[in-house]
C-alpha cells in the first residue's frame, strides 16, 4: 500500500476514481526512480565505465579502453600477471654461483629477451632474464625471483618503453621512476652491483613502425633517460647510455639499427653489447 498522500488535500477530496488514478501516477513515477539515478549517473561516467559498471577513482582523470594487446594479454595476466612461470624451472635448475663466478643478469622486456647473449658475449655466461612486453610494474614484482634469488654480482636493467606505451595501462613518468627506484634500492639491499640503461630510441622509418612509434612519444623517452641518468649520478650506480650511441639527427632510431623502429636488428645489437660489457667491467672493478 502507498502512504497517504497529503497533497491531496490542498486541492479538496478526492473521487474514489481520482484516488485510484494517483495512486497510479505516483507508483509509475516512484518505480521510474531508479531508472532515473542509473541514467543521471551514466551521463557522469564515461561509456568505457558504463560498460564495465565500474566507478572513476577520484585520482583518475580518464580510463582508456583496452587496446588490442591488452586484450590479447588478460587471460595470462589474470593467472600470472608477471609472469613468474616463465623462468621458475630454469632458476631452480641454475643453482648457486659456484665459486669464482661472476654473475650477470640481463633483466628487462622484449628487447633484452630477443637478444642472444651468448653471440654477442662469448665466452661469457651471461643471464637473460627479458620477458616480451613487460613492464616496470610487472618486472618489480619477479625482481625476487629472477634476480635477488640467483645472487648476481651485477643486474644490466633495460626498462621502461613499453610503460611508456601503456602496455598494461596508463601510468605516469613518476610512477615508473618508482618502480626503477624500488628495483634499484632492492639491488643495492642485496649487495647487487646496478647498471640502468637508458631507453633505446625509436622511429617511424617503416610501416611497420608507425604502431609502436606512436605509443612512445621520443619526448617521454628523453624525460626518462634524463631522470635515469640524474638517478644514477646521486645514487651511484652505472648510466648505461645506449641512446646517444644509437640516435639519428632527427632524434630517432637509426633507420638501420631496426626493422620495426622499437627493437634492434643485429647491428643494433653490436652497438648495445661493448657498450653493455664496458658498463659491466667498470661495474665490476668498483665492487
Amino acid at each position: 500500500m502507498l502512504p497517504q498522500c497529503k497533497v491531496a488535500c490542498m486541492f479538496g477530496p478526492l473521487s474514489r476514481k481520482s484516488r485510484g488514478h494517483f495512486r497510479l501516477t505516483f507508483a509509475a513515477l516512484f518505480a521510474l526512480l531508479p531508472a532515473c539515478r542509473t541514467m543521471a549517473h551514466a551521463q557522469q561516467t564515461p561509456p568505457q565505465l558504463q560498460e564495465r559498471g565500474g566507478a572513476i577513482a577520484p585520482h583518475v582523470e580518464s580510463v582508456q579502453p583496452l587496446n588490442d594487446y591488452q586484450r590479447s594479454q588478460m587471460a595470462d595476466w589474470a593467472r600470472d600477471f608477471a609472469d613468474l612461470h616463465r623462468y621458475r624451472a630454469a632458476n631452480q635448475e641454475l643453482g648457486d654461483p659456484v665459486s669464482g663466478e661472476h654473475r650477470v643478469i640481463f633483466y628487462g622486456d622484449s628487447i633484452t629477451d630477443k637478444w642472444t647473449l651468448s653471440q654477442y658475449f662469448p665466452g661469457r655466461s651471461y643471464i637473460n632474464r627479458g620477458i616480451s612486453g613487460q613492464t616496470t610494474s610487472q618486472m618489480l614484482l619477479r625482481f625476487r625471483q629472477d634476480v635477488i634469488s640467483l645472487d648476481p654480482d651485477v643486474v644490466v636493467i633495460l626498462a621502461g618503453t613499453n610503460d611508456i606505451a601503456g602496455n598494461t595501462g596508463p601510468i605516469s613518468i613518476e610512477d615508473i621512476e618508482g618502480n626503477i627506484t624500488s628495483m634499484a634500492e632492492l639491488a643495492r639491499a642485496h649487495d647487487i652491483a646496478l647498471v640502468l640503461a637508458s631507453v633505446i630510441p625509436v622511429n617511424n622509418y617503416t610501416p611497420v613502425s608507425q604502431r609502436f612509434f606512436a605509443d612512445r612519444p621520443p619526448s617521454e623517452i628523453l624525460r626518462l633517460n634524463e631522470w635515469i641518468k640524474a638517478y644514477c649520478a646521486n645514487t651511484n650506480c652505472y648510466y648505461l647510455d645506449y641512446f646517444h650511441s644509437m640516435v639519428d639527427g632527427s632524434g630517432l632510431l637509426k633507420r638501420d639499427l631496426s626493422e620495426d623502429g622499437l627493437h634492434p636488428n643485429d647491428a643494433g645489437y653490436k652497438i648495445m653489447a661493448p657498450l653493455a660489457q664496458s658498463a659491466i667491467d667498470k661495474t665490476m672493478a668498483s665492487r
